[in-house]
């Protein structure tokens, strides 16, 4: 595994790692809100094929994180960081993969450096709007903008929020291993950081309706946090897109059913890398 320090938005520095020949088709990973890299582990083997890389979001595991809310609320910083990573590590016919608010990263880089370099947009389980642009029907029971706890600074009260929260994400629990290190990875997003990144408003559903390159988005029929309906949606609005609604999986497709999940994704990124040459 190759490690990068890469200068992405107003001067920040990203903790981006990356895998696999540095000539093929690229997979850009990104994660969700107080998530972390180490979220793709299980993506490994897609290495054998795609250049597999995968960013510590601003505010986020090894990456930079600004105290100033700004940092997380304007739009062209998180275009800018993703931007930096295509540009300084030349990747090449990349898709970029958004989990959760990876979506609305995703939404921020077409909105501000267009669709040129990239082949296609995979959103799982992905947001569609935050702030004032989200409406009651786009959150679930768990979504963790309904606990409070989530951004205290009492760290009793927010381990155990935050326990609860990676234990939501998906509909079978997680194996020891795999749930210790996702709640480790959380705890490494501050409380200040956690508040801000829903701080700023967005509504990703113009910026989809423009996306001419492929589309898919996996949805799990059981997630609690963002809801089917608007997986759904995103399907809907996204103009070359499918929909793959998974039984019995919660908000991490990716981790809950690694196997299928990587499968899914190698046969639509070699379709959109074969359609973009």
């Amino acid at each position: 595994m190759r490690v990068h320090a890469i200068t992405g938005g107003g001067g920040l520095k990203l903790h981006v790692t990356d895998q696999g020949p540095e000539d093929a088709p690229a997979l850009l990973l990104i994660h969700g809100w107080a998530q972390h890299s180490v979220t793709w582990t299980a993506q490994a083997p897609l290495s054998e094929r795609f250049r597999v890389v995968a960013l510590d979001l601003r505010g986020h595991g090894s990456s930079d994180a600004p105290q100033e809310v700004d940092a997380y609320t304007d739009t062209t910083l998180w275009g800018d960081d993703i931007h930096a990573i295509i540009t300084e590590l030349g990747l090449q016919k990349t898709v970029l993969v958004g989990w959760s608010y990876g979506a609305r990263v995703i939404a921020s880089y077409i909105a501000t450096h267009g669709q040129d370099a990239i082949a296609g947009v995979v959103l799982v389980g992905g947001v569609i709007a935050i702030g004032e642009a989200r409406e009651p029907w786009m959150m679930g029971a768990s979504s963790p903008a309904l606990n409070k706890d989530l951004y205290t600074s009492d760290q009793a009260r927010l381990l155990t929020a935050t326990a609860q929260f990676v234990d939501q994400c998906t509909y079978a629990p997680l194996s020891r291993e795999t749930y210790g290190t996702l709640v480790g990875a959380n705890m490494l997003v501050s409380p200040l950081v956690r508040r801000a990144l829903f701080a700023g408003t967005l509504d990703c559903r113009p910026v989809w309706q423009s996306v001419t390159k492929p589309a898919l988005v996996v949805h799990g029929a059981c997630d609690s946090i963002v809801l089917p309906i608007v997986g759904q949606t995103a399907a809907e609005t996204l103009p070359n897109s499918s929909l793959s609604l998974w039984d019995k999986t919660g908000h991490a497709p990716f981790a809950e059913d690694p196997a299928r999940f990587n499968s899914e994704l190698a046969a639509f990124a070699a379709k959109a890398h074969e359609e973009a040459a």
